[in-house]
């Protein structure tokens, strides 16, 4: 199947802006983590089709990830 995966501020370093992935089927969120080797202790908030998601959220067809690091500022 395929998403598109965005990534956002530090996470696309090394890795991609946005991408259209070819995932297996019933992939997870995590899965895609960690493939994109994305550190877990840098995960700010992780959205699917524009709605909040967790690590387990199953992917299908057509869905939209974006991954988002924490941020800080003041």
């Amino acid at each position: 199947m395929v998403v598109k995966v965005k990534l956002f501020a530090t996470f696309r370093r090394g890795r991609f802006r946005e991408q259209d992935m070819e995932l297996p089927d019933n992939c997870t969120v995590g899965w895609v983590l960690d493939h994109l080797n994305i550190p877990r202790r840098q995960l700010g908030i992780i959205y699917l089709n524009g709605l909040a998601a967790t690590e387990d959220a199953v992917l299908h067809q057509g869905d939209t990830l974006s991954i988002f690091p924490m941020v800080g500022g003041g």
